[in-house]
């Protein structure tokens, strides 16, 4: 079993940035974690972050032939981007939304996802434990829905 971990805009800057809101680990920190975890769980983790809401859109696009899910911290596209939202309606490859703060805690801009409703579920507001939190609830999906 494969899963894609996708990381959108200003999360390379995770552990520098805003710590009081996203903690003070690094991206590369957070991901060693889950590729941790997922080899207990006895699956692959890749990961792959970018700024560009194309190159995400790309990603998730070519993940049907390679994954089989996804964890998406669509970061500020999540409140934005309906070209994420029909990516992953297009590959149909499940996916878990991930984000290390409370976004309905937050300003009211980021109360709303455009890219939820295109997911399996959201996992929010635990900060680098939603990453993990986020792996285990695809791969028991998976284990549950696809044998």
């Amino acid at each position: 079993m494969k899963i894609l971990i996708l990381n959108g805009p200003n999360l390379n800057l995770l552990g520098r940035r805003e710590t009081d809101v996203y903690g003070r680990a690094s991206l590369n920190e957070i991901i060693a974690k889950v590729k941790d975890r997922g080899k207990k769980l006895e699956v692959e983790v890749e990961s792959f972050q970018s700024n560009e809401e194309g190159v995400l859109v790309t990603q998730i696009g070519d993940s049907s032939d390679k994954f089989d899910g996804i964890i998406l911290n669509p970061a500020g596209y999540t409140h934005t981007s309906v070209a994420l939202r029909d990516a992953l309606q297009a590959c149909n490859v499940p996916c878990v939304e991930v984000h290390l703060s409370n976004i309905h805690a937050r300003e009211d801009f980021r109360h709303s996802s455009l890219t939820a409703g295109a997911c399996i579920g959201q996992i929010i507001g635990f900060g680098e434990m939603s990453y993990i939190l986020a792996l285990e609830a695809i791969v028991g999906y998976l284990r549950r829905n696809k044998g």
